[in-house]
């Protein structure tokens, strides 16, 4: 079984992009991000002919996120479920049998030290609390998605150029780490090391995807009932060099459920 990610940057400007790449890689799961569409006007005539069950989560002009299926889930969930949180599109769980894949689009906080960094944080730890509440223990789990935290020096290039950046605050890292610390693994990290493997290039910087200047923000994470099962784990920069590519590019984790 095949599990990715991948931050499309609205998905009916990608959509040659994402059924090209899914009818190449085939994958069994995806969980979208910044799908950018209200769940009334998402394009999903246009993803009938892969075969792909779909599961939304959106909003008009930013957020959204998705869950593509070759089989049909058995119960999807939306969002934080917390009174205290707006709606904003960032959270959706579905799950196959006894699999849960829970999919999310992490506020990117914006600016250090502005309302939108502190929700940011504020954000992880409900998020946290959400994974504790809704996969029971012993559960196979994976979460996955635009993560929004580079979380080492090898994970940006240039990291003393991007100290001040937000991703690469020590308040963010730390926030990852706390609910990654509770039986999660970094399945990319765990079968690669070191520099130079990023997912999210800039579109700003002239060339940077050809001169690989990026930053490893989408991830795939596994818990302590699923992680041992995994066989690889790697970025699939093939959509980063289409015609009209997202920023972002996929991360494939394989599992071996037999």
């Amino acid at each position: 079984m095949t599990v990715a990610t991948f931050n499309v940057n609205s998905i009916r400007a990608r959509m040659p992009v994402l059924k090209a790449w899914v009818e190449s890689a085939g994958p069994d799961i995806v969980a979208l991000q910044e799908t950018k569409v209200e769940d009334g006007s998402f394009p999903i005539a246009d993803l009938e002919p892969t075969g792909y069950h779909v599961a939304i989560h959106g909003q008009k002009g930013y957020n959204g996120v998705a869950i593509l299926s070759r089989v049909a889930p058995d119960e999807v969930h939306t969002g934080l479920g917390d009174p205290d949180f707006p709606e904003d599109c960032r959270v959706i769980r579905a799950r196959f049998g006894e699999l849960w894949v829970v999919g999310t689009y992490v506020p990117n906080g914006t600016k250090v030290g502005s309302e939108k960094f502190a929700y940011k944080l504020a954000w992880f730890e409900r998020f946290g609390r959400l994974l504790r509440e809704t996969v029971p223990a012993g559960t196979p789990a994976v979460w996955l998605g635009d993560i929004n935290v580079a979380p080492t020096d090898e994970d940006v290039y240039e990291p003393d150029r991007h100290r001040g950046d937000v991703c690469f605050q020590p308040e963010e890292k730390e926030a990852l780490a706390r609910i990654v610390g509770e039986g999660w693994t970094d399945l990319f990290r765990h079968f690669t090391p070191g520099p130079g493997h990023y997912t999210f290039w800039e579109y700003t910087i002239p060339n940077g995807f050809k001169r690989n200047l990026g930053w490893r923000i989408d991830h795939v994470y596994a818990n302590e009932a699923l992680a041992g099962r995994c066989t690889a784990c790697v970025v699939d920069r093939a959509p980063r060099s289409m015609e009209r590519p997202s920023d972002h590019t996929p991360v494939v984790a394989t599992f071996d459920l037999a």
